[in-house]
């Protein structure tokens, strides 16, 4: 049973459960090395580790973010276990965010992944994955292409993400002959996420459009861009900033 408290804390889970139980736990994504079944293990640890740092922190007692390792114990699982687990984890999230926005003053600084986050980033962020990973299942179907689109999303992976989005990406870029790789990405009528990369570190900012964008295209394929993926209509994005440049910045763009 789902309780009224998770629909309402985590709108985007109704449309990410359909989608998971449409699909056969064994069946492709997006994503090239996760199932179906992958994904949803994906989520349960997401739900889990968010609770856990979070709960923690409200005890005066904290704890480091466990890396992706904290999936494997749901690997046993058998489907309809793992399904009920992810629920309950869900579940438990809700109630801790719920707590926290109750009891937590708003500037609250938690430890997230090595970087600050607010009380209100743990709910949020779980909404984020559930957009993203519904788009791994589906595609650009009309549900995830509106949630995409929502200025949250981009505000949520410029300001509450940021960084560790570049950092793979950053990687696989030689700064020997140029000292840093800036590009813009335009959604018209918003203000440009513009990412800066270089020997010294990496950024990502809003700014107000100026000069040429490195690509343009709508909201959604922005934020799909920004975390890695590329939309299957390839007509949805633009550029004329010539295949250097292009190329340079979707290397950047190889999201985690």
């Amino acid at each position: 049973m789902v309780t009224t408290h998770l629909h309402d804390t985590l709108p985007e889970w109704d449309a990410f459960a359909h989608a998971i139980q449409a699909r056969r736990p064994d069946a492709g994504t997006w994503c090239e090395a996760w199932t179906t079944r992958d994904v949803l293990i994906h989520q349960t640890g997401n739900a889990e580790e968010l609770a856990r740092v979070l709960r923690a922190h409200m005890a005066g007692d904290p704890v480091r973010t466990r890396g992706f390792d904290r999936e494997n114990p749901y690997r046993g699982l058998t489907d309809p276990e793992l399904w009920s687990t992810f629920i309950d984890r869900c579940e438990e999230l809700v109630d801790i965010t719920n707590s926290a926005e109750r009891d937590l003053p708003a500037d609250e600084e938690i430890i997230w992944t090595g970087r600050v986050a607010k009380p209100r980033f743990f709910a949020e962020h779980m909404r984020e994955e559930l957009v993203l990973h519904r788009w791994d299942l589906t595609g650009d179907d009309a549900t995830t292409v509106r949630a995409l689109a929502e200025p949250w999303m981009t505000r949520h992976s410029v300001y509450d993400v940021g960084k560790p989005l570049l950092a793979k990406g950053t990687a696989g870029l030689d700064f020997t002959a140029q000292g840093r790789i800036q590009g813009r990405l335009r959604a018209p009528g918003t203000d440009d996420v513009i990412v800066t990369a270089s020997a010294e570190g990496n950024s990502i900012e809003l700014g107000k459009p100026e000069g040429p964008a490195t690509i343009e295209s709508d909201p959604a394929v922005r934020i799909l861009f920004l975390w890695g993926r590329r939309p299957a209509d390839f007509t949805r994005w633009h550029s004329q900033a010539g295949p250097e440049a292009l190329g340079k910045v979707r290397i950047l763009l190889s999201g985690y």
